[in-house]
């Protein structure tokens, strides 16, 4: 309610209030100068919250609520339903390429409208890119800087690159895509010029919090929506099945179909939805700093249920669960990641009745944004003095505007008092502002009529809403690069030949012979530290893809005790374990998994420090061929391909792990049978059924440097086999792929 101030009140507190307006104005200047000094921090559009004392919404809440927006009926809905930010993609290069997505024009308009009412926009450019899109992505982030977005969400280290050359006002959060869920992870961030991480759905609460802890990073969480079965980022599912790669935002979601295990259980790749919001006071005492929600393919409903949820947890009420339910689930909700309990009621399936309970709920979800959310509070200051206009003034704690009137007549009747300009100043309807505090000054016997007052409160209303609708462009840094990148010098060398081995045991005198690498899992290399003695330099030590933090300290001494034992080199497949290795002081090879699909990204890893990189099979010969010469580079040559990576084994019974030996399989509809292998019983890892061979195509890989046979359940025999297969050129033999190097890839 506003406060109720008499004329003797105003005019004891006015000098104060006025000297605080006039040294505001004083720093500020014009506006877009104002905004320029905030970017030049390279903090982003709402850093001036944190340097003036405004009450707008940010204010209100300690943490962030971010909705998913995928077109303009979902954005009305979001801000209009109490969003502190949302969150979109363009028409490319974001990870939602099927959705309705903006253009510049509607993403200028989005900017400016969310501006007006205290909300930040981030927009996603978090898909992989090739070298032959390099001109576009430019244009794209071109786009979006000029538009005045506050934040770009990034998977590609190569875009990442392009963002901080080119703008290095933009602020760049790390998309989820970016697998991070350990210390070591965000750190590498902090030193690639991020400001927030978006941490890994497959994290726990304690991890959470650890992390948080442990950096400088802004922390945001998912909490509620879809959950992929596979990390981020690892999966390969629908690129190898469909060409249709979840890496560049055309996941056609395969794992939704039904996969079934041994024992007859069914959908077992399909996970429940994700929700968090029962937790979030968790959430805030851990200090996350926003709290994300997924879904921009759903409907505005489900945009209006999920945020209006996520503000009743945050307000310490009793979130409506229920109509969050309704609107959509599979087989309702899961926490079981963040409460660090793994097991099979995680999973469910979109069945009959969650589709059916939605109709019973949208009419009403509709009703709560159809009109403006009165969600920025302002103060207004109205002056009543004989023969002279009145005058009013309106602020938001950072702007300031004025109407003037008509000069007061002597009143007949009913003179003007407080309580009349009062319920005229809140009538604020159809506006995003709400009155928060009047202070009126009034001529005894001067009647003003309330015309006069509507009038001078809509012009105040209109131009404040038009001092915070604004979109200031990032400023366009000269690059100091190539934007195209390094082209290579062609050469018709033969690549060298590595191989990766799952065990010891499969370690036969003919890849010894054969292999100039030797790559092992660094818990195989521990328990046979012989081997390290036996082949010296040729041995590398695989980090496992997923290092959470309980084990990133054991890890490098690990890896520090391996060194000690002669060990020179070591295999990191992400952000987290390249940050690692690199304390252990060993030459860092990359592998496949860190999605390097174009030269910038090659650009950002030799700047990290690694020696070079096995290249994403999701890439094609001829563009891998064609990469920058920043780093040597090979490709993966065979192997059963990991496609997905899980934290949660689907193979999994109620009992746990029980008898399991860390080997079985899931079949899909057609029959096909799948391999899961276990590692460490802390993920498990899906394999294609079909291996990749390129044995007999070797013409086509000259000018790489390196290809890898990577050896999984294969047996030592048919390790050994493979090997001289391919030394001699020659055909596998049964059912082989060649992936996605001759196909092209969407």
């Amino acid at each position: 309610q506003p406060a109720v101030t008499t004329t003797k009140e105003n005019n004891k507190n006015k000098s104060s209030k006025t000297l605080a307006i006039k040294d505001s104005r004083t720093f500020r200047g014009s506006y877009t100068n104002y905004l320029r000094k905030v970017r030049g921090h390279t903090q982003g559009f709402f850093a001036h919250l944190a340097l003036f004392p405004t009450r707008s919404i940010y204010m209100k809440h300690k943490i962030e609520v971010l909705a998913p927006v995928g077109g303009q009926e979902q954005l009305i809905s979001a801000v209009r339903c109490g969003a502190t930010a949302v969150y979109l993609g363009t028409k490319n290069f974001n990870a939602r390429r099927n959705g309705e997505n903006f253009d510049k024009d509607s993403l200028l308009s989005a900017v400016k409208y969310c501006h007006g009412r205290g909300v930040a926009v981030h927009v996603a450019l978090n898909t992989l890119f090739m070298d032959p899109e390099t001109t576009d992505l430019v244009a794209e982030i071109q786009s979006i800087a000029q538009c005045g977005a506050d934040a770009m969400i990034i998977q590609d280290l190569g875009t990442a690159r392009l963002v901080h050359s080119l703008y290095p006002s933009m602020v760049m959060h790390a998309s989820t895509q970016l697998s991070i869920h350990n210390v070591a992870g965000a750190s590498a961030l902090e030193e690639l010029g991020f400001s927030r991480v978006v941490l890994a759905r497959e994290v726990s609460k304690e991890e959470i919090a650890l992390i948080k802890k442990s950096t400088s990073l802004e922390v945001e969480i998912f909490v509620h929506g879809a959950l992929c079965m596979s990390m981020s980022g690892s999966c390969y599912l629908s690129s190898l099945l469909g060409e249709r790669s979840g890496n560049r935002g055309l996941c056609a979601q395969p794992c939704r179909l039904n996969f079934t295990t041994k024992e007859n259980r069914e959908y077992a790749l399909s996970l429940k939805d994700l929700t968090l919001v029962e937790q979030i006071q968790d959430l805030i005492d851990i200090g996350v700093d926003s709290l994300k929600i997924e879904g921009r393919m759903k409907r505005p409903e489900y945009v209006a249920a999920a945020v209006t949820a996520c503000n009743q947890a945050i307000a310490g009420e009793a979130p409506d669960m229920d109509t969050l339910t309704a609107v959509f689930s599979r087989s309702g909700f899961t926490s079981g990641y963040f409460n660090n309990e793994r097991n099979q009621d995680m999973f469910g399936y979109r069945r009959k009745e969650d589709v059916t309970a939605a109709s019973g709920v949208l009419g009403m979800l509709a009703n709560t944004y159809r009109g403006e959310n009165p969600l920025v509070p302002v103060d207004i200051t109205v002056s009543i003095g004989a023969d002279v206009p009145a005058t009013m003034e309106m602020t938001d704690g950072t702007f300031i505007v004025s109407a003037v009137g008509s000069v007061p007549q002597i009143a007949l009747n009913r003179p003007t008092d407080y309580e009349l300009v009062k319920r005229g100043a809140e009538k604020l309807g159809n506006t995003p502002f709400y009155l928060e505090k009047l202070d009126a000054t009034i001529g005894d016997g001067l009647m003003c009529p309330v015309s006069a007052l509507n009038q001078m409160r809509k012009d105040c209303t209109t131009q404040l809403l038009a001092m915070r609708e604004v979109a200031v462009p990032h400023k366009l840094v000269p690059p100091s690069m190539s934007l195209d990148g390094h082209p290579k010098k062609l050469s018709l060398f033969e690549p060298q030949l590595r191989i990766r081995l799952e065990r010891v045991k499969q370690l036969t005198t003919g890849i010894k012979k054969e292999g100039s690498l030797i790559i092992l899992p660094i818990w195989e290399l521990y328990s046979h530290k012989e081997v390290i003695a036996e082949l010296g330099e040729k041995i590398v030590a695989e980090l496992p893809s997923l290092i959470f933090p309980a084990q990133e300290k054991l890890m490098l001494s690990r890896l520090l005790e391996l060194k000690e034992s002669g060990l020179t080199n070591v295999m990191a497949g992400s952000l987290g374990s390249v940050a690692l290795a690199k304390k252990s002081g060993l030459t860092i090879f990359g592998d496949y998994s860190l999605n390097v699909l174009n030269s910038h990204a090659l650009a950002a890893y030799q700047e990290l420090g690694v020696s070079d990189v096995t290249v994403s099979f999701e890439n094609s010969i001829r563009n891998t061929k064609n990469l920058g010469d920043y780093l040597p580079y090979g490709i993966l040559g065979y192997g059963y391909l990991p496609v997905m990576t899980f934290r949660n084994c689907p193979a999994k019974s109620e009992n746990g792990c029980g008898d399991c030996i860390g080997r079985t399989t899931i079949t899909d509809r057609k029959g096909n049978q799948f391999p899961l292998v276990c590692r460490l019983k802390s993920y498990t890892q899906l394999l294609n059924p079909i291996p990749l061979y390129l044995g007999d195509r070797q013409e086509t890989l000259q000018g790489i440097g390196h290809v890898t046979l990577y050896f999984t359940v294969e047996t030592p025999a048919r390790c050994d086999e493979v090997t001289r297969l391919w030394v001699n050129k020659t055909p596998l033999g049964g059912q082989r792929t060649g992936g996605l190097y001759f196909r092209s890839l969407q």
